[in-house]
């Protein structure tokens, strides 16, 4: 789970506009680090299957939402994924 301070970081960095939470950029960011957290917390614990479930719904969340971004716009789906390094 994400703490306040770097959910907030990520907000501003991949907001679209001003006030911006719910944009895909913004969704697709905080899903992306907490993919990451949840990758290291199963290395530490490989039987930890409910946990892997959650990491298996966030990457077909994210899957989703940059297939949904693509159809929109390809330029930004483009510059997001080099900005993530997906």
């Amino acid at each position: 789970m994400l703490d306040k301070k770097k959910k907030e970081s990520l907000i501003k960095k991949y907001a679209t506009h001003e006030g911006d939470t719910g944009s895909p950029e913004v969704q697709i960011a905080l899903l992306s680090a907490e993919i990451e957290d949840l990758q290291e917390h199963l290395n530490q614990h490989k039987k930890d299957f409910s946990s892997r479930r959650g990491l298996l719904r966030k990457v077909s969340e994210r899957r989703r939402l940059l297939k949904y971004l693509d159809i929109e716009s390809k330029d930004r789906v483009a510059a997001l994924k080099k900005k993530l390094k997906l």
